[in-house]
């Protein structure tokens, strides 16, 4: 029996694209961007949290904060 011919494949690869300053800075520009969103969030949610956590020990009347007494802790003469 006769062999039939091999079949060859070529594996071209695709050009590899250069990463140029303005990459760099368009990514670091987004790195911060996200960042900044995210401590606005976990900030946002802190500040109300503290700020819910005061308003409920009013409510229940529960002794209240020594710093919200006097915050500059000021001492009147």
């Amino acid at each position: 029996m006769l062999q039939p011919d091999p079949i060859i494949v070529r594996v071209i690869e695709q050009p590899v694209r250069e990463t140029s300053l303005g990459d760099v800075v368009f990514g670091a520009i987004g790195l911060v961007g996200i960042l900044l969103i995210a401590a606005a969030l976990l900030g946002a949610i802190l500040g109300g949290s503290l700020i819910g956590y005061r308003r409920w020990r009013e409510r229940h009347d529960l002794a209240p904060d020594p710093v919200s007494e006097n915050p500059f802790r000021v001492t009147p003469t």
